[in-house]
């Protein structure tokens, strides 16, 4: 089944069932771990990150869907294979849709259960690789990071210097800049690498579920739950926090969260019992947080907590020399992806992407080359590959050269509204722009 020395975690409340699968996986040398309630699972993945998870969708104490939710926010990399009954493949359909691997079954086919895991295996190696690169990156191997410039340069080294300091970082940069990779980077050249590495956007939520989301709960603590659940602090124990769009969380919030900084403890919702943690916190936002705390937005003492280094992410058109590089990388992988073999880019489209400002950075013309692969028909993407609003930036800017940078952003998104005929979901997308950030644009600039 599995490759010799990988771990499979059984979760099932039936006895007869992990009792068997955990002697067919011994007797085939794999290291196994069975649970039979999802509480334990969920202990467990504080210190480990298993590859594959076989999970019961029954189980006494937790929803079968609720615990693959938990699985995959707190360790994304793991594959979960449901176990199901006949009656129940329904809500295993709908697990798939919530990041489960497959389903299986019941009563189990074990020569069905082989293939799967086998498939799942397919998945998890080039993860176990990309994992194991980025644990040993050097100062020359940032292998998701693309960039020659002087600017990218001296982030490479500020990265390498913060990464061997174990203090809070803040990390600044417009929307679409890698300041997520910037986070992984310090993190997976950190004495701190062998822990979680846990991602929460701040934006995403409103106050009361960031209490909850970041420090859990106890069972019964919030009225129409019935499982303690674990926040992200405590999921990022000996490891990294990483909070994306710090800006956007309550002053109330920043306060229980200072006091995580000076108590190092933690407290869930409904409990008197702190619980120690030993984590860093690596922040990001693209505002200004030191005028924030002028006008008393965001506390000074936080402010200052957090800010013991600060990183400055350049944004793509301030270093336009990157832009080759970058295609290139974005057309190797979505050459993979699609299975396609796009040699290059014509020296129209070239000349047109190394003139346009890419609002949205680096996510922006990743998405722009992903659609050009997906559309392309020839060996080289050509200026009708792609998408309509970049073409007639290029007309409009040298029909009025004075554009202003936002007077540029507001032209760029009015244009892709109108391209994908106001769908918000495929404008951001196609910009490069979470949901939430497009939604805030359009309210700014009145459209």
């Amino acid at each position: 089944m599995l490759k010799r020395s990988k771990k499979i975690v059984i979760v099932d409340d039936e006895k007869i069932t992990r009792k068997r699968l955990k002697e067919i996986f011994t007797r085939e040398g794999y290291e196994s771990i069975a649970f039979s309630h999802g509480e334990e699972v969920l202990k467990y993945l504080l210190y480990d990150r298993p590859p594959l998870v076989l999970l019961d969708l029954k189980l006494p104490d937790i929803d079968g869907l609720t615990l693959l939710t938990e699985i995959k926010r707190i360790s994304p990399e793991t594959e979960v294979i449901i176990m199901t009954g006949y009656a129940s493949i329904e809500t295993a359909v709908e697990a798939i849709k919530k990041g489960a691997f497959y389903y299986i079954t019941k009563p189990l086919n074990l020569e069905e259960l082989s293939s799967l895991i086998k498939k799942a295996e397919e998945k998890i190696s080039p993860k176990e690789e990309n994992k194991r690169l980025k644990q040993t990156l050097t100062h020359d191997n940032f292998s998701y990071f693309v960039g020659k410039s002087k600017k990218m340069q001296k982030i490479y080294n500020l990265i390498m210097k913060v990464a061997k300091v174990d203090c809070n970082v803040i990390i600044y940069g417009e929307t679409g800049t890698d300041k997520y990779l910037v986070a992984k980077a310090i993190h997976y050249n950190s004495s701190r690498k062998n822990g979680p590495f846990i991602s929460f956007n701040c934006a995403a939520f409103s106050e009361e579920l960031i209490a909850t989301e970041i420090f859990g709960y106890e069972k019964g603590a919030v009225p129409g739950t019935y499982n303690t659940k674990i926040g992200a602090l405590e999921a990022a124990n000996k490891g990294t926090l990483f909070l994306d769009e710090i800006d956007k969380m309550s002053l109330s919030m920043q306060t229980k969260l200072l006091q995580v900084l000076q108590e190092k403890a933690i407290l869930r919702e409904g409990s008197i019992d702190p619980i120690e943690i030993d984590i860093r916190i690596i922040a990001a936002t693209n505002k200004d947080l030191k005028e924030m705390v002028q006008k008393g937005t965001f506390r000074k003492k936080l402010f200052y907590g957090l800010n013991v280094v600060s990183i400055e992410i350049p944004p793509l058109r301030e270093r336009r020399e990157d832009i080759p590089f970058l295609i290139q990388r974005f057309l190797d992988k979505y050459n993979k992806i699609f299975g396609k073999d796009i040699k290059g880019i014509s020296k129209e489209a070239k000349e047109v992407m190394l003139n346009y400002p890419f609002p949205g950075n680096v996510r922006e013309l990743e998405n722009i080359i992903e659609r050009a692969v997906a559309l392309a028909e020839t060996k080289h993407i050509k200026l009708e590959d792609l998408p309509s609003d970049i073409c007639n930036y290029k007309i409009k800017a040298e029909q009025d050269p004075s554009l202003s940078l936002e007077e540029q952003e507001k032209y760029l998104i009015k244009k892709a509204l109108e391209t994908t005929g106001y769908n918000k979901t495929k404008a951001a997308k196609l910009l490069g722009f979470s949901r939430i950030t497009l939604w805030r644009k359009i309210r700014k600039y009145g459209l």
